[in-house]
């Protein structure tokens, strides 16, 4: 068999509208699918010219395969199981910058040029201050993305309508307006002109996005199988789940909208006035329910995320946890909200994707902090409401982190400090009702993490403990049946 090029697959010409930092599994099956499917169902005509953000990459191997790789999506749509694939050929343009440099700068000549995007890790937004010369290549991202504004600047001679729509995909909070404030800081470290600095800010549209798609990556355990119902080799192939949701705000996101034919291809893709409850929405549903179903699953005798949702009594338990615990705390519509909830729990059924709790347990005490908490404080200060299946997943928690599920040793992983007081405290344990208490006490009062005293709420400290003695004193599963109504 051939390698999958050009002459094995037919590719259609695109002109380069979008430059794309990254080249990774996550990019290829999200933006460069939304791209080509674009492309596919509607007039956009856009082509990708993809930069290697890195020494190391990618690009040398999609440019060898003429920028066409194969994606499966595979999960669960409306109840059936999917297993799709199709090939994306929307990549025109490959440039490693670090031994590309001027031919990187030249696209800032582009007249056709009108996007950029990036996933270049959490850590890629960043200020680098050693960024100082810009005749080679710069470390940073925002670095190298400065460089290129400053040549594309030089070139229109300050054109104000040769700005562009950046839009970064890294997951960090409001990754848009961080990046154009670092862009304008690393500016500014350089001396470069104020009207340069003005161009940056004013010609120049950024966008806060949430990108959400399970992305294994690529199919290593099957490839060969896949190479031969395909009739060509791809080592480029990714593998990605059928759920898929962008979310972008920003000052001009109305006229991006206009921009981006999202609806015609049947996207799931919103723009919107602000992102926060729908990354609340994310961190509280899908984040959320990880975090609460852990400790509760495993101590049950179950492994993975999908069994939890097979096994009746844990999937209602996770049921009743989204829809009467969380889901009245966001504020978006109703339908939104079951939508996703709905789609969330598809996810988790996924027959393709075998989600191991363990991975999902790592830090497990800082997650309930910023995954949990905040449900459980809104339901017990603003809609009056008793959380007990946050609560009873709190319990959980603590007895998880005994370290002991039956005979087996459970290889917590999380800060010291977290894993010392949990053994001092396990350490005193001796099986009473009391000892549940003082172990639940200790925990809930931990103001210097929780930054609240849980104590000091009606009925927590009682019904934790209550959890506490149900669990280590019975079984995971008769606790849960007695404890959470």
């Amino acid at each position: 068999m051939e390698n999958i090029s050009s002459k094995s697959v037919k590719k259609t010409k695109h002109p380069v509208k979008i430059m794309q930092f990254g080249e990774g599994n996550f990019l290829r099956a999200f933006i460069d699918w939304i791209v080509d499917s674009m492309n596919k169902k509607s007039n956009f005509n856009a082509g990708v010219v993809v930069v290697q953000p890195m020494p190391f990459g990618r690009v040398k191997e999609l440019s060898e395969a003429d920028g066409l790789y194969t994606l499966y999506l595979q999960g669960i749509n409306n109840g059936e199981t999917v297993k799709t694939h199709q090939v994306i050929d929307c990549l025109e343009d490959f440039i490693n910058p670090f031994t590309e440099y001027q031919k990187y700068l030249d696209y800032a000549k582009s007249e056709e040029l009108e996007f950029i995007i990036s996933n270049t890790t959490e850590a890629g937004i960043a200020f680098d201050s050693s960024d100082t010369d810009f005749t080679k290549t710069p470390n940073s991202f925002p670095g190298k993305l400065l460089a290129f504004l400053k040549a594309r600047y030089d070139y229109f001679k300050g054109d104000m309508t040769k700005g562009l729509e950046i839009i970064p995909c890294e997951l960090i909070d409001h990754n848009g307006d961080t990046l154009k404030e670092i862009l304008i800081e690393l500016a500014q470290h350089n001396h470069m002109d104020a009207s340069f600095i003005q161009w940056i800010t004013d010609a120049n549209r950024y966008y806060n996005t949430l990108v959400d798609r399970i992305v294994p990556g690529y199919p290593r355990n099957e490839d060969k199988e896949l190479w031969n119902q395909l009739g060509y080799i791809d080592q480029n192939m990714v593998v990605g789940e059928i759920f898929h949701l962008w979310v972008i705000d920003g000052k001009t996101v109305k006229e991006l909208e206009k921009k981006l034919p999202t609806q015609k291809a049947n996207l799931n893709v919103l723009f919107v006035d602000s992102i926060k409850p729908y990354k609340e929405r994310k961190v509280k549903i899908l984040n959320g329910s990880h975090t609460c179903l852990v400790p509760v699953s495993y101590l049950a005798g179950i492994d993975t995320v999908r069994e939890t949702i097979e096994d009746k009594q844990l999937k209602k338990y996770v049921l009743d946890f989204i829809f009467n615990e969380v889901v009245p705390t966001i504020r978006i519509p109703r339908d939104q909200m079951d939508s996703y909830a709905n789609s969330v729990l598809e996810r988790y059924g996924n027959p393709f994707v075998r989600h191991e709790l363990m991975s999902i347990a790592l830090n497990s005490v800082t997650k309930y902090k910023t995954r949990i908490l905040p449900t459980v404080l809104q339901n017990l200060e603003d809609l009056n409401h008793f959380p007990d299946h946050a609560l009873f997943s709190l319990a959980a928690l603590m007895v998880f982190y005994r370290g002991k599920r039956g005979e087996e040793d459970i290889k917590l992983a999380d800060d010291a400090w977290a894993l010392e007081m949990f053994n001092e405290l396990w350490s005193k344990f001796d099986g009473s009702k009391d000892s549940c208490k003082a172990i639940a006490s200790h925990v809930l009062s931990l103001k210097s993490h929780w930054e609240v005293d849980l104590t000091k709420f009606d009925g927590v400290l009682d019904y934790v403990t209550e959890c506490l003695y149900e669990i280590t004193s019975s079984s995971m599963r008769e606790a849960l049946e007695k404890m959470v109504k």
